[in-house]
């Protein structure tokens, strides 16, 4: 993360740096795409950074949704698969960790 912000801090460098040489307004146009792609690596590799830790926090009791739309509560973990059990007959299924979408815990449904 740290050299995700020097390269950040690089870019405004050299913006600044261009914008005070006199060149006009034109060097600030040349520079705003490498700028857009930087910003958009950033905020993308910070997305699955915390997508990553929810993946690797996932424990028995979390109300999961696969990429399938199952719906389920995880009973059991492998390394790379989890075991759901799907209502309403407390259906048993097999998939791998990443085809879950999205993890609800029984306790923030508690709260709300």
């Amino acid at each position: 993360m740290a050299a995700s912000q020097e390269a950040v801090q690089n870019v405004m460098d050299l913006l600044l740096l261009q914008a005070a040489g006199g060149t006009g307004g034109l060097g600030i146009f040349l520079l705003l795409p490498l700028l857009f792609i930087v910003a958009t690596f950033y905020f993308q590799q910070r997305k699955t950074k915390r997508w990553q830790e929810v993946m690797n926090s996932l424990k028995t009791g979390d109300r999961v949704t696969t990429g399938g739309g199952i719906r389920g509560t995880i009973i059991s973990m492998k390394d790379d698969s989890v075991t759901l059990k799907v209502p309403p007959d407390n259906l048993r299924m097999e998939v791998v960790k990443t085809a879950v979408v999205s993890v609800g815990r029984d306790d923030d449904e508690k709260k709300s």
